[in-house]
């Protein structure tokens, strides 16, 4: 029987932690931060009642280390564990380790998760529960060559090749004719087993031109479960991510019905409970939709479902995961409201083929006003560690209709100033003022067949705002991936010096 939170321990860093650490003080349950050796001075460890390192830098060694986590939750006597996302937030074994040691995991039960984990044996599950699933073929055997072609010819190319254990958008490769069917497939089998330890691969038809959709849903251990909607992750980069919104322009009411139908039958086929995400690949012609995978997790777009719903997904966790029913959380089904925007803005140069860009945050200006949030680790002196991702924060805007929302991050993305190192803000601001997304005419490929970011000078040129962040940028930088001395300063008066010059110069440049 689920029993009440008393404490959460968040087996995570970053944003998300900070995220759940506001849902607890907000529900008067206690939390713990765990952290590395790299985050002792990170905004989850300030904001949590209480912290305890628990190892190196390296994630093998600290966020990835159940017996440290576990550990740290006997220390502090926390009575429940909440993943967050990444790290080992869909580790069955860590699932296992919870209920083990008898505290409450916030997420689905490791059975659950073992059943949808595996690409191959979701498919079955799903084929089983009448969910869509494209046409394709489990568990291929590399050596069966004879097989292997045959089943080429019988799905057709394109199709695409995937790591049965995979994840994160690797292990994944597509197939264009059939000449070379076979050395794609060798190189995503030995991808697969050095990414995840598992050569297994299986087939799958590649939809032309799909939209990546997918539904949030929360489901109780009282056999309900919910789905809020749909999100567009359409816009991506090497099967990565980068802009989300809720809904989608390519979704209208009856797809949405169906959709979301499909999702809920999804979550059902394995006695699924708490927050998950269910994917699927959408055939804008045909309106045809396919299973793609679950994610046993809050997923990092999660806000835009937030605004749109106007529900609180964390707490929602938190409140299913001792018991409660969504019946009596949500009496009527949620409906819709707006739309939904998030930009993640990561620590690159989307000049220089989006290279990693690390170190002192040197200045840091926050959007504000109406219908902007944004979710982030970051603060004025933070030595951003090259351990980890490189997700800085998210912008999430609301508006009432999508024209409102793209007006709204357009602007939230000019006031959004971090100083110090690069970022991807040029790029989305970019974008967001690209006609095909502000048309909503994308698909998944979209942005590496038909998307250009222009060279830095042409960028600057467009924007007049953009010399001046420049060298806002490098006046305050102390970043160590340059190459050349920052400036290392500390007396305050220079500083306000320095400041004074620089909004004299934003003035006289017309900017205000």
């Amino acid at each position: 029987m689920p029993k009440k939170i008393s404490k959460v321990l968040i087996a995570n860093r970053g944003e998300i932690a900070l995220r759940v650490i506001r849902a607890c003080k907000e529900l008067g349950i206690q939390s713990v931060a765990v952290y590395s050796e790299a985050d002792e001075d990170a905004l989850h460890v300030r904001h949590a009642d209480e912290s305890i390192c628990i190892g190196p830098p390296e994630s093998a060694n600290s966020y990835l280390s159940i017996d440290k986590i576990i550990d740290a939750a006997k220390q502090t006597k926390a009575n429940a564990i909440h993943p967050g996302y990444g790290f080992l937030s869909e580790n069955p074994l860590f699932a296992e380790a919870c209920e083990k040691n008898k505290i409450t995991f916030i997420g689905p039960s490791a059975g659950a998760m073992r059943a949808i984990g595996n690409k191959t044996s979701a498919r079955e599950l799903m084929e089983k529960a009448n969910v869509p699933i494209a046409p394709g073929k489990n568990d291929v055997d590399r050596k069966d060559t004879k097989t292997i072609l045959k089943e080429i010819k019988r799905i057709g190319v394109p199709l695409l090749v995937k790591a049965s254990a995979g994840g994160g958008g690797r292990g994944i490769r597509l197939i264009e004719n059939e000449k070379e069917a076979l050395e794609i497939i060798d190189l995503a089998a030995n991808e697969a087993a050095s990414a995840f330890g598992d050569a297994t691969i299986f087939l799958e038809k590649f939809v032309t031109g799909a939209r990546h959709i997918e539904v949030q849903i929360m489901a109780d251990a009282h056999g309900n479960v919910i789905a809020f909607g749909e999100r567009d992750c359409s816009i991506q980069r090497r099967n990565q991510k980068l802009i989300e919104e809720s809904p989608s322009p390519a979704v209208d009411k009856e797809l949405r019905t169906a959709i979301c139908n499909a999702a809920i039958e999804a979550a059902k086929s394995c006695n699924y409970q708490n927050a998950g995400t269910v994917e699927f690949l959408l055939d804008e012609k045909t309106k045809q939709f396919y299973f793609l995978e679950v994610n046993a997790r809050l997923q990092v777009e999660h806000p835009v479902t937030e605004l749109v719903y106007g529900v609180d997904l964390v707490k929602t966790q938190l409140r299913v995961a001792q018991g409660e029913s969504l019946t009596t959380l949500f009496p009527t089904q949620p409906t819709p409201r707006g739309w939904s925007i998030e930009c993640r803005i990561n620590g690159e140069d989307p000049f220089s083929e989006f290279m990693p860009s690390l170190g002192l945050i040197g200045s840091l200006e926050l959007p504000n006003g109406p219908g902007v949030r944004f979710d982030s680790m970051i603060y004025e002196g933070l030595d951003v560690p090259l351990f980890y991702d490189s997700l800085l924060g998210k912008l999430i805007v609301w508006g009432v209709d999508r024209q409102e929302a793209i007006a709204r991050m357009q602007r939230a993305l000019i006031e959004l100033q971090i100083g110090g190192i690069q970022t991807n803000i040029p790029f989305h601001q970019e974008l967001l003022n690209n006609e095909a997304f502000i048309t909503g005419a994308f698909h998944t490929n979209w942005l590496e067949e038909n998307f250009v970011m222009p060279s830095k000078q042409d960028f600057a040129d467009n924007n007049d705002f953009a010399l001046i962040a420049a060298a806002w940028s490098t006046n305050f930088s102390t970043s160590k991936n340059t190459g050349t001395p920052a400036t290392t300063e500390t007396n305050n008066w220079a500083r306000a010096g320095r400041i004074y010059s620089m909004r004299r110069d934003f003035r006289s440049s017309g900017w205000q």
